[in-house]
């Protein structure tokens, strides 16, 4: 195998863990400082409160739902769902006292066929370095936005790793971000950063009471 596709290989076991090489990529994602910085800044912004009903799609090694489930209380929930095994097994391992709380539910799956169990609603949504694997993210976060309740919230966060990545790709990365959502009908977007190397970006938004697929709500 040619290094070029050794590399790309190993950038899909990040994407979609997988078997032995996917254990490995999962115990670097939970053990990299920047990642777990990462994902509890996110979480930070989020203003969770005990009583939410949270969703994260592609929670990895289980990190952002690690910092969510000490958030909430008896009456909120933690869901997550990733469409890979391996992540599966480590954020249900990383989890374990609180999915045995019965504070946080794990589910495999994909934010393209969500299972019936994650119809919501939910008080939040997040992402965290997922988005770029979506198909058709424009299609998915209108359906995310049919899951949240009346003012619920939603967040995506970027960092790119992309070869030479800098602080103009991470704001690049932001904007589309910020289009996306917009014109999935989310409103009081905004643009916060994480200046790690390179820096990590963070879009929350909200899903307007008063708007009905982006348009006004006709009373």
């Amino acid at each position: 195998m040619t290094l070029k596709r050794s590399i790309l290989a190993l950038v899909r076991q990040f994407g979609h863990p997988r078997g032995t090489a996917g254990n490995v990529a999962g115990w670097v994602m939970a053990h990299r400082a920047s990642n777990r910085q990462r994902n509890s800044w996110v979480v930070s912004l989020l203003d969770v409160r005990p009583t939410d009903r949270v969703l994260e799609i592609g929670f990895g090694p289980g990190l952002a739902i690690a910092e969510l489930s000490r958030r909430v209380g008896p009456s909120g929930h933690v869901y997550g769902v990733d469409r890979s095994d391996v992540m599966l097994r480590q954020a249900t391992k990383r989890n374990a006292a609180a999915v045995q709380a019965g504070r946080v539910t794990l589910t495999l799956g994909s934010v393209e066929q969500l299972p019936p169990a994650l119809d919501g609603p939910f008080d939040i949504i997040l992402a965290v370095n997922s988005l770029g694997f979506w198909t058709a993210p424009a299609e998915r976060l209108d359906d995310l936005r049919r899951r949240l309740t009346p003012g619920g919230r939603i967040a995506i966060a970027s960092q790119p790793r992309c070869p030479g990545a800098t602080r103009s790709t991470s704001l690049e990365a932001a904007r589309n971000i910020t289009t996306l959502l917009q014109d999935a009908g989310f409103t009081k977007t905004r643009t916060e950063i994480l200046d790690l190397g390179p820096p990590v970006v963070c879009v929350p938004a909200v899903n307007d009471p008063d708007l009905v697929r982006g348009r006004p709500r006709i009373s």
